[in-house]
Order: C-alpha cells, then structure tokens, then sequence
C-alpha cells in the first residue's frame, strides 16, 4: 500500500467497523505508512473527520510500538485537537501508552517515551478531563492521569480535587471509573503515609 493509497481509503466517505479492521490488516504490514496516518489525523481534525483517527486507535490495538518512532509528533498535537471524534481515540491512545509505560513496564516505551512527552500527556489529559469533553475520552484521562502521577507528584493530589468535584453529574460510566480512580488514590496515599 502506498500513502496515495492509504489516504484515498481514508477519504472516501465514512468507514464501516469492517472496512477499518480490514485497514489496519493491511497497515500492520506497513509500519512506514504511519506516519502518513498521523498527519492525516490533525488534518481530518480541523474538517471534522475522523476515519484516520479511528484506524489509527485500531491500529495501535494491535502495534503500540508503531507510535514510537513518532511519539513527539503525537505528543506535541494532542492539545490542539478540536473534534470530539479524534480526542476519544487519541485518549485511549494515551491510555495504552501510560499502560505500557507505568503498568507494564516495557523497556521499549521506557527508553523512547521522555519526560517531555509524558508532560503533554499530562496537559492534553487534564484538559480533556476538565474541558467539555464527552464522558469517554474524560474515562481514558483519569486513568492515563493516575499512572502518570507515578511520575508527576503533583498529578494525584490535582486529580482527586477534580474527582471529587465532578463524580456526581458524570454519566454511570465516568462515576464508575472516578470511584474507582479515587480509591486508587486513597491507598497510594495510605502507603505513603
């Protein structure tokens, strides 16, 4: 597949669940057209499009490690998404990353993801968390927020303070994960104690 090929497929109107699986079949087998995803998906962004943000979640699901290579490009644009579809997918993105980084230790996101890249996703996650933004992408950014505060100090005290304010008008969903995000907070804060 050649990126012509790539972004026309990405450009033809709306995909089905079944066109992007078949998409990501075939990126799999072109780790270099990434890059070309990435870009398409601050492009689609500011035209309200978000097939190339949808496969690029997809695709992740299946290879993590292709973000790598382009973790500052991704990093550094996540605070300037606009669009509701492309925010949702990037924070769970966001989610696999902070996964991969504080839960699973993996030695090969250690040593590429820096601590300026963990900072923008620090400010993209706080604002999606905090900004009105839907109930999902708020979901994966508590999550990617307490693993983060594994790094940032500053980050548990700051989240709970937003929990605590907002549980109570947040869909079942978001009180479901707060709840349980504040009582991973009180037990790291009684370890320390």
């Amino acid at each position: 597949m050649t990126e012509d090929e790539l972004l026309q497929k990405l450009n033809t109107g709306r995909l089905s669940k079944r066109q992007i699986v078949g998409l990501v079949e075939e990126l799999v087998k072109y780790p270099s057209l990434t890059e070309c995803l990435l870009r398409e998906i601050f492009r689609q962004d500011k035209l309200n499009e978000f097939n190339a943000s949808w496969v690029f979640d997809h695709l992740m699901r299946k290879q993590l490690a292709y973000i790598l290579p382009h973790i500052n490009e991704f990093t550094s644009k996540l605070e300037n998404l606009t669009s509701e579809s492309c925010i949702r997918p990037m924070a769970h993105i966001c989610q696999m990353l902070c996964e991969s980084y504080f839960v699973k230790n993996d030695a090969v996101f250690k040593n590429e993801i820096k601590t300026a890249h963990l900072e923008h996703l620090v400010n993209a996650c706080f604002d999606w968390l905090i900004g009105e933004h839907k109930m999902a992408a708020k979901v994966f950014s508590m999550t990617s927020l307490l693993y983060l505060g594994e790094k940032f100090e500053w980050i548990h005290p700051e989240l709970k303070i937003v929990l605590e304010n907002t549980i109570a008008k947040g869909s079942a969903g978001y009180k479901h994960r707060a709840k349980k995000t504040l009582l991973a907070l009180n037990s790291k804060s009684r370890a320390v104690n």
